[in-house]
Parts: structure tokens; sequence; C-alpha cells
């Protein structure tokens, strides 16, 4: 069965606005290989529009850092799975999901192919929700925002979810990954 893994940066108060982080090229190599696992990648709307066609760009222009150039390599190489019910148009091979994110999620874990990753905050707190997420990945940014979005803030959870640390990072910029993979309460 197939991992569904949720990589996202944070401030150290708990943020997840893109525009707080620092996007150097060994932030940019740690996706890169997480990345490298997955042969699909979920977003909702607006961060399929902020990502498309940014990223697709990048690829085809190679105008950025080695790091970040091969970053939008990988990514453009990715299936993307947008869950939209306004989204009227992707790009590529993209696709547009309509129904049910967690039936559709429990299929693609039956699939097979590499892990499945998710790309923005509303998916990863819809599938923990139904308990679908594998992995979490949090990169933890010397950076106080003090505001922005953060994760669970629409929905909340149900129930608890107990993590298990399976490892930590630590990168030049202060930056620190920490690794958990979902385990039973």
């Amino acid at each position: 069965m197939r991992n569904v893994v949720f990589a996202i940066n944070m401030t150290v108060d708990g943020y997840f606005g893109h525009e707080d982080m620092i996007a150097d090229e060994e932030l940019h190599a740690y996706f890169t290989e997480l990345l490298r696992r997955a042969d699909a990648i979920l977003y909702g709307r607006k961060t399929y529009e902020l990502m498309v066609p940014y990223w697709p760009d990048v690829a085809k222009s190679q105008s950025e850092d080695p790091a970040t150039n091969e970053f939008a390599r990988v990514f453009d190489a990715l299936h993307k799975i947008v869950f939209s019910r306004t989204l009227q148009s992707v790009q590529g091979n993209d696709k547009i999901a309509k129904g049910n994110i967690a039936e559709e999620v429990l299929k693609l874990k039956q699939q097979p192919g590499k892990d499945i990753a998710i790309g923005s905050l509303s998916i990863a707190s819809q599938l923990s929700q139904h308990g679908l997420i594998d992995e979490y990945n949090f990169v933890v940014h010397p950076v106080v925002a003090g505001k922005g979005p953060r994760l669970f803030e629409t929905d909340g959870l149900k129930e608890r979810l107990h993590l298990k640390l399976v490892g930590s990072e630590k990168f030049r910029s202060g930056a620190i990954v920490l690794h958990y993979k979902k385990q039973s309460p």
C-alpha cells in the first residue's frame, strides 16, 4: 500500500504561510528528495494555483540556482491531482478531482506506485481527519510570523493524532526538520 506523506514549512510560532520561510538551496534540496519518493501530489485549488504555472515555468527555463532548478524539474514530473469544485482546467496531465477526498485517496493508496505527497494545508487537514496521512515532515524555520494560516484551523481534529519521531535534521539556516510517522494510540 502506498504511503501518504505530508511535508510543509512552518514558523516556530506554528504558522504555515509560505512567504515567511527561508527558501534556500538546502531547503529546495530537501523537498526535492521527498518528492523523488512520490509520483503524485495532492492539492487544493488555491495552492495549486500558487505552484502552477510557476514551478513548471522554472523547470523549462532553468532560471534559478541548481537546487531550485532540480526541485522544479522533479515537481514538474509529478502527477498533480487538484481537489476543487470550482477549478475548470489544469495544465498538461494534471487532474481535477471533485469526489469525496477520503474515498479518492483510499483508492490511490491501493494502486501501485510511489508515495502520494500532499501539497496544501486544507488537504492535509481533511486527510488527517480520516487518519489517511502516514508521515508528517515539518520543517520548522527560525522565524516568528505572528500571523498566517494554521494546520487544522477550520476543521479542528476529531481525535488526537499520535505520532512517533523517526528522524530530524538541522539546516545551516537554523531550520529543523521533524519527521514523524503515524502510530496507533
